[in-house]
């Protein structure tokens, strides 16, 4: 017998949520009473109709669903080896209204899951195709192959360094970290001083060479730009660990072809990240968001891997939680009412919101229509060559440029 993987309980105040609702609807039947008996007819139809927008809410309190996973017991339903791969989008536009550092670390707090380095890729959506967000990850790059060790040597929850060295007090270990981050902000800012990068602060001749190409592009024409920072088959951090796939992608611009936005950012992610991992789930981040649990692809896992459940499961959707609050949140800083009260009570009546980030996708369920069947796991194949091949990324370009989309109806309206 298969273990329980999550469980979920009715909220404990459901049965106060519902007398609260037979007793304000009696009052409300009254009071709209009252209006009949008086020549109000304007008071009766504003009444009328906040009646019915109080109406519609209540759904929500009906029957607020709360649940639990249980992470620790995966590996009695399969080995850690066998987890189905996860592919991480994270966009970003605008290298000045979103600092690079920032996306960065988001990014770094991706690849720092405690998942199966060989089985995650994090893909980096660059629409303003500024050499600036790049060149942060060349830098961040190089930075993972310390930071990750240490995440998983010190059992660190927050792994997305800006936030933990804002946080944390800091050991000796910690210190070394925080002083190699400082040296990446330091040169990420001395670009971003300049508005482009100089070639006195790249190392690598490989490195030179690709930014001696952006000269000539602009933020609205340009060519395609996919980049493998990180590959799993061949790169390791400094205790000889394997780190996952680091992805950077620009897909093309041109000024007579629509981009419909974050969209359709998402869509050339899909078909990317398709001809080079095609992992069969699919993480969406905001780029100014960070995950503060390491495990929190195992807890989607509990969801995704119940035979049960599964067959008829799209997306896994986390909450947001903010900083910076006041004691008693009087602003509303938390969104409560989208993230509690919305979220839970949608999930008592079998529905859900996509929130636009913390979201775990079935690809499959993005390729088909509901009266199919959603494919296994098992069917997403992942790929034997090296992501950096000229075939992959041949494919890859082709799938990221601008005329992709014409003559395809089926992108953006049934894929």
């Amino acid at each position: 017998m298969a273990p329980l993987l999550h469980t979920h309980q009715i909220h404990p105040r459901t049965t106060l949520n519902r007398l609260h609702f037979l007793l304000y609807s009696l009052s409300l039947l009254l009071l709209l009473h009252h209006h009949t008996t008086t020549p109000s007819f304007l008071l009766l139809l504003a009444d009328v109709f906040l009646a019915f927008l109080w109406l519609l809410s209540q759904g929500f309190r009906w029957r607020p669903v709360r649940r639990w996973e249980f992470p620790e017991l995966l590996s009695k339903v399969t080995a850690s080896k066998d987890f189905p791969a996860l592919d991480v989008f994270i966009c970003t536009t605008d290298p000045y209204k979103e600092p690079p550092v920032g996306v960065a670390s988001t990014a770094l707090s991706a690849l720092a899951f405690d998942y199966p380095s060989d089985r995650l890729s994090v893909y980096v959506s660059d629409d303003g195709g500024s050499d600036l967000t790049l060149f942060a990850f060349f830098e961040a790059a190089k930075f993972a192959r310390c930071w990750l060790p240490f995440c998983r040597e010190n059992g660190v929850m927050e792994r997305s360094p800006e936030a933990y060295f804002q946080s944390s007090g800091c050991d000796v270990e910690a210190e070394k970290m925080k002083v190699m981050f400082e040296s990446l902000k330091e040169r990420v800012d001395c670009a971003m001083e300049k508005g482009y990068v100089d070639l006195n602060l790249v190392n690598s001749l490989e490195e030179k060479e690709i930014f001696k190409t952006w000269k000539n592009f602009t933020r609205k024409d340009h060519p395609s730009v996919i980049q493998v920072l990180l590959e799993s088959k061949k790169d390791k951090d400094i205790t000889g660990h394997p780190l996952p796939n680091l992805i950077y992608i620009s897909r093309e611009k041109r000024p007579a072809s629509l981009h419909n936005f974050k969209a359709g950012a998402l869509n050339t992610l899909l078909r990317v990240s398709e001809t080079m991992t095609n992992a069969p789930l699919i993480l969406t981040l905001d780029c100014d968001m960070c995950s503060n649990d390491p495990y929190a692809p195992k807890r989607a896992l509990c969801y995704f891997l119940d035979k049960d459940f599964s067959p008829n499961l799209s997306f896994v959707q986390f909450p947001q939680r903010f900083t910076g609050l006041n004691k008693n949140d009087i602003y509303n800083g938390e969104f409560r009412r989208v993230f509690t009260l919305g979220e839970q009570g949608l999930d008592g009546l079998q529905s859900a919101n996509y929130l636009g980030t913390g979201c775990f996708f079935s690809r499959g369920s993005l390729y088909s229509s509901p009266p199919m069947a959603m494919p296994s796991f098992d069917e997403f194949k992942l790929h034997s060559c090296l992501l950096s091949s000229e075939l992959i990324l041949l494919k890859a370009h082709e799938v990221a440029s601008s005329e992709y989309e014409h003559g395809r109806k089926e992108w953006g309206s049934q894929l």
